[in-house]
């Protein structure tokens, strides 16, 4: 049966894969290539924002639109290579979750800072048509997290109101996001430790599917 009282949005990384470990070496490569240096703790503080605000703003490598567009295209071309070159798995759960989600007819979207081609690939490689089919990515929005833009497209996109989604988020820039957009958030431990989550967010889950569509429910009615 179609439920359309709640709607689910997914940050991708973190959430769905984890795929940090290639997206550090994705900068550490780009750095060689273009004789750069990465100051000290540059993953972590660009971690879930977009490389239009990384490159210039964190990095200081370049303010051109023109050079900042070719350096953000050239890191997830070297991304895809890794993780074709490393493979990728789903986060434990994610299949089980996405699966009660599809059976229970809740509609579902990403909403993330990732490049889009990076996640239709990816998609393809997990097996995961028909279980994420809607998304929000970084060519979808100007404004990056933690401003809501990525959050709020991806609740029109599911035709649904935002005080009745549930967005799934590692990362304080995308906490922030979810909050200011008015939706209740569930916290993943991943990234982040459930002690450093807490207090942040609504829920945290080690895993996702240590939820059913009916706790969702139960939490949007909250």
């Amino acid at each position: 049966m179609q439920n359309n009282s709640i709607g689910v949005i997914f940050d991708w990384d973190g959430v769905i894969i984890d795929s940090s470990r290639q997206h550090e070496a994705s900068w550490e490569r780009l750095a060689a290539e273009e004789g750069r240096a990465l100051p000290p703790g540059h993953f972590k503080a660009g971690f879930g924002k977009k490389n239009e605000w990384i490159i210039p703003g964190l990095l200081g490598w370049a303010h051109e639109p023109a050079e900042i567009h070719r350096l953000s295209l050239r890191k997830e071309a070297l991304y895809r290579d890794i993780v074709v070159e490393w493979g990728l798995e789903p986060l434990p759960g994610v299949r089980e979750f996405l699966e009660r989600l599809r059976d229970a007819g809740v509609p579902c979207c990403i909403g993330s800072s990732t490049h889009r081609e990076n996640i239709t690939t990816i998609l393809g490689v997990l097996g995961f048509a028909g279980l994420l089919g809607a998304m929000v990515t970084a060519e979808d929005v100007t404004q990056g997290k933690p401003h809501p833009d990525v959050f709020l497209k991806a609740a029109a996109t599911i035709g649904c109101v935002p005080a009745r989604c549930v967005v799934f988020e590692d990362a304080f820039a995308g906490i922030e996001a979810a909050r200011a957009g008015g939706m209740k958030v569930v916290g993943v431990a991943t990234t982040h430790p459930a002690e450093v989550l807490a207090g942040k967010v609504d829920r945290i889950v080690q895993r996702l599917d240590e939820l059913r569509a009916e706790d969702l429910l139960t939490l949007v009615r909250n």
